[in-house]
């Protein structure tokens, strides 16, 4: 059971389902596991193992774009030329899910991003409060029941848009997901394949594993839970700021420590 948890590749995250990257043979050859409790709570600096290589692959396909009259913020009227931002009923320019001269629905434009979607800049660290209400006024808006008026074709596109701000909303709520989003949009993936090999982390992972296996009762389990926060609240900042400074390599690895926390909350969830 070990070997298939451990071996769970990395972007299988936006699947729902939390990725493991370590390799097992660089557990059984780099790690002895320690007899004494270690010390969780104690988040170590936004600094890596310079042996440890990450590989990132730049995807250009995956870059989408930003532009002001996704939100609806541009008027008048646009030629045939550039009928991929019009209204495909009253020809308006500058529509976005909903036209907001005639309020037509519009079918999905991928060039829109997650971020547009919620009339935010793109960035990690975002006000997540705001998100609920945003998405609660998307859905009102494009509620089967607001729309059953309307034509077959604007029924689907509701269908297919209400699916979609469901998985903006999903995605950009959480920050490790937010984290692998936004580092896709910048062209910029972690190559599935890869392993992490530094041998100070995973000893780190297979310390904690085992104090959540052995843990008694929900007082060790919330204890351990609140240190995973204060380590995932660390590694956001060093993730945000390595973003910021467009040092990938460093963002890859603070979203693999990232990940691995946040698998341990999800074991410690089902064992209280």
């Amino acid at each position: 059971m070990l070997r298939n948890q451990l071996r769970t590749p990395l972007t299988t995250f936006i699947r729902k389902t939390i990725p493991q990257s370590i390799s097992l043979q660089s557990l059984e050859e780099n790690i002895t596991p320690l007899k004494n409790q270690p010390n969780f709570s104690t988040p170590s600096p936004c600094t890596f193992n310079t042996n440890a290589q990450t590989r990132v692959s730049r995807n250009p396909q995956i870059h989408l774009i930003w532009n002001s009259e996704f939100l609806g913020k541009s008027s008048g009227f646009c030629s045939s030329a550039s009928s991929t931002t019009c209204c495909w009923n009253c020809k308006s320019q500058g529509p976005f899910l909903m036209c907001q001269s005639c309020g037509s629905i519009q079918p999905v434009d991928h060039s829109v991003d997650y971020f547009n979607i919620f009339g935010l800049d793109r960035k990690f660290d975002i006000e997540v409060g705001s998100l609920e209400g945003k998405y609660k006024d998307w859905q009102k808006k494009l509620h089967p029941d607001l729309v059953h008026t309307k034509s077959e074709e604007e029924r689907e596109y509701a269908a297919e848009q209400s699916a979609r701000v469901i998985d903006a909303y999903t995605t950009l709520r959480k920050p490790l997901s937010r984290a692998i989003y936004i580092m896709r949009l910048e062209g910029v993936e972690v190559d599935e394949e890869q392993t992490v090999s530094e041998p100070e982390l995973l000893g780190e992972i297979m310390e904690i594993r085992e104090a959540v296996e052995d843990a008694n009762d929900s007082q060790a389990l919330n204890q351990i839970q609140s240190q995973m926060d204060e380590k995932l609240s660390h590694w956001y900042n060093c993730f945000a700021n390595a973003f910021q400074s467009k040092e990938y390599d460093d963002a890859i690895k603070s979203i693999q420590r990232m990940t691995y926390y946040q698998r341990v909350k999800e074991e410690i969830v089902k064992k209280l």
